[in-house]
């Protein structure tokens, strides 16, 4: 069984696909197909997918019991120690140098706490705060 997840693709693609697969929602096409169709359909994809993204997802004879291919993605397939994980671009950081950076301290809960201690041994009244 083979699964292909299009984005961004022409109409034309999605209309050539359905003669191989059945599309059970925008863009996510199903099927029972040879590994040769499969191979031919993932090249017709690339080929014609043009700016657009694309995710192959078929069953093979390896440990995780599947196997996949991208096209215009940005996550990258990667081998990690005999399992293929997508790796993930790291996101750019959203602090920059005019953004104001918070200042380490006390938080105002712990000084209005230590306040009411101060202000409760110079009344002479006894203060049980934990």
């Amino acid at each position: 069984m083979i699964v292909i997840h299009l984005t961004d693709c022409p109409l034309g693609l999605r209309g050539d696909l359905t003669k191989w697969l059945q599309e059970i929602a925008a863009g996510v096409f199903v099927g029972q197909v040879s590994a040769r169709i499969r191979d031919n359909l993932w090249e017709r994809v690339t080929t014609l997918c043009q700016n657009g993204r694309a995710v192959l997802v078929y069953n093979t004879n390896n440990e995780q019991r599947l196997d996949f291919r991208v096209h215009g993605e940005t996550w990258k397939p990667i081998d990690f120690d005999g399992l293929k994980l997508m790796l993930r671009p790291s996101a750019p950081s959203k602090i920059t140098s005019t953004d104001k950076i918070p200042a380490h301290g006390f938080s105002n809960a712990a000084k209005l706490r230590t306040a009411k201690r101060v202000a409760s041994i110079a009344c002479g009244q006894t203060a049980h705060f934990n």
